[in-house]
């Protein structure tokens, strides 16, 4: 694996007490940094299959148990039964269940009906049958056990899929358009680049130990189906004024407690170029990335000081050594969704079929189901998308309506409301441990009771549910953004319920959700309240208006 050199030294205007190492300073500032130089995460993988299999879940050293496994998309779930009052209050141990969730890494989003297939069934045999799509196209399973995790990998390995650096302080997977490749409208696929720099880069120790987490998107896709503005790099298609397709490129966005959008380099990027490219944004997040605080170590906090102009620099001087030309924005994107759900004509004369579960959750059977409907109608390629859809490819026209007939059936739904199709959930309190609320089944009652009260509304609508403060589900930029919270009911019990952000949006007028003060809702009250706000924007709405545009200009006592 190539590994571009290291700078040496600079005198950058940051202290050295944030860590950066290009500053000299190699020194753990807090826990986390010490167990990253006491021993790389990747290194935990040989602990896992020699020792931790073999011996069990108690054998396992605490370090590895809450740190390194990461590296290897391990996470302890939540032990059941634990409030989310206590979420913040429980030491990490009273917290840990002992079961995993795996995170499965689908680079791209693409899958063959093969390794469908394989998911599916260590879903069934290794995870009592869990399987959750997520936002970032990855799929989760839950209830793994540590002796399996060997006999999983093999597994996975065996059909070229991989939990490498599926979590932890690592490039995390890469997002791509579904369509790559396929669809009539792409400006450029971004395939070839995707698959070039998992194979260069995913595991190689240059880069296993960033501040903290760092996630690409890479597409030609002219909806902006992977959300470029909110990735800590992104690569997005545009043509040249010669006419050549190739990258813009981004840097810095994210969400979390202190969300940011991503800021353009103003760079045009050759094809080829874009895996040097991604090892030098990477790089120097690596390099002078902020090491001290947890909170502060995304790179958009080294974007949001130095600027785009000074990134630039350093990365053309520093890492690149040969500068990048000038080049030009990516058009806006072309309509209001960017889910690619419903049925579409691909290039080549074929359609392919994207479909809504509801808020990801799937099983095992069910992603054999799918496997099964894609084989019997001559499709041997499935996609995730980061709405937490899949799409099925290469459907000939004479067999498009038995696809979806047998997708409905499943209530995969091929034309689902909009309450079904832009609804997303986080994982929340049944498996995670840092959720305060229950999120998947709320999701799922939300969607139940607005679809019953509201049938006849069909404008773009997000409604994005998170367990926590952090975001996992895109709650900023939601059109109705919903932070997982204990609040207060008319009784005065303290019961699950969420924090309302109003109003948030990527694309052509990109905007963070709008807090009104005090607006929060219990969970039972939410389809009330979500009914409430959406019929004062249908009374109220101008022609043409978005939901984001009317809550710029809403009073606020419309929006309670």
């Amino acid at each position: 694996m190539s590994t571009p050199a290291r700078p040496a030294n600079r005198h950058h205007k940051r202290p050295r007490g944030e860590g950066q190492w290009a500053l000299g300073y190699r020194e753990p500032l807090n826990k986390n940094e010490e167990n990253k130089k006491n021993d790389d995460g990747l290194n935990v993988r040989q602990r896992i299959i020699d020792i931790y299999s073999k011996r069990g879940f108690d054998s396992i050293d605490p370090a590895d148990l809450r740190g390194r496994f990461r590296w290897y998309g391990l996470y302890t779930q939540r032990k059941p039964g634990i409030d989310g009052g206590k979420t913040a209050i429980l030491e990490p141990e009273e917290l840990d269940d002992r079961y995993f969730m795996l995170r499965v890494r689908i680079d791209g989003g693409q899958l063959s009906v093969e390794q469908l297939r394989v998911i599916a069934d260590i879903s069934n045999e290794f995870a009592r049958g869990t399987a959750d799509v997520t936002d970032r196209q990855n799929i989760q399973l839950h209830w793994v056990e540590i002796e399996s995790v060997p006999e999983i990998w093999r597994r996975l390995e065996a059909v070229g899929l991989s939990t490498t650096e599926a979590c932890g302080d690592t490039p995390r997977v890469i997002m791509g358009c579904p369509l790559a490749g396929i669809d009539a409208d792409e400006v450029i696929d971004g395939t070839p680049q995707i698959r070039e720099i998992y194979d260069r880069y995913i595991g190689d120790k240059a880069f296993s130990n960033l501040p903290r987490k760092f996630k690409t998107a890479i597409s030609g896709c002219t909806a902006h189906c992977t959300v470029h503005e909110i990735n800590d790099v992104a690569f997005v298609g545009v043509v040249n004024e010669q006419g050549e397709p190739g990258f813009d490129v981004w840097v810095g966005g994210g969400l979390s407690t202190n969300p940011m959008f991503g800021q353009r380099l103003g760079a045009f990027v050759r094809p080829e170029q874009v895996h040097e490219v991604w090892a030098g944004v990477c790089g120097i997040f690596r390099d002078y990335g902020y090491r001290r605080l947890r909170h502060r170590a995304r790179i958009k906090f080294l974007v949001g000081d130095w600027g785009a102009e000074k990134f630039r620099q350093v990365l053309e001087t520093e890492y690149l050594k040969y500068a990048l030309p000038d080049g030009p924005a990516p058009q806006a994107p072309r309509d209001g969704r960017r889910d690619h759900v419903g049925v579409h004509p691909q290039r080549d004369g074929n359609f392919y079929v994207g479909f809504a579960p509801r808020v990801g959750r799937l099983s095992g059977d069910l992603l054999h189901r799918i496997a099964d409907i894609a084989e019997r109608h001559g499709s041997s390629r499935v996609r995730t998308t980061v709405e937490q859809k899949m799409v099925i490819l290469d459907i000939a026209p004479d067999r498009v309506e038995s696809v979806v007939a047998e997708l409905e059936a499943a209530d995969l739904r091929v034309h689902p409301s909009t309450f079904r199709r832009q609804t997303m959930a986080c994982t929340g309190i049944e498996y995670c441990k840092i959720a305060i609320v229950e999120t998947k089944a709320a999701a799922s009652t939300l969607i139940d009771e607005l679809e019953r009260r509201l049938p006849d509304f069909t404008e773009p609508l997000t409604i994005n549910l998170n367990g926590c403060p952090n975001s996992c589900a895109r709650i900023q930029v939601a059109d109705i953004g919903l932070k997982g919270q204990l609040v207060v009911n008319d009784e005065g019990e303290q019961v699950e319920g969420f924090q309302i952000h109003l109003g948030g949006s990527v694309g052509l007028n990109p905007s963070f959700g709008r807090k009104v003060r005090g607006l929060k809702t219990t969970t039972e009250d939410l389809p009330d309240y979500v009914e409430r706000v959406v019929r004062n924007f249908e009374k109220q709405k101008n022609e043409g208006e978005t939901f984001a545009e009317w809550v710029r200009r809403a009073d606020e006592a419309d929006l309670k």
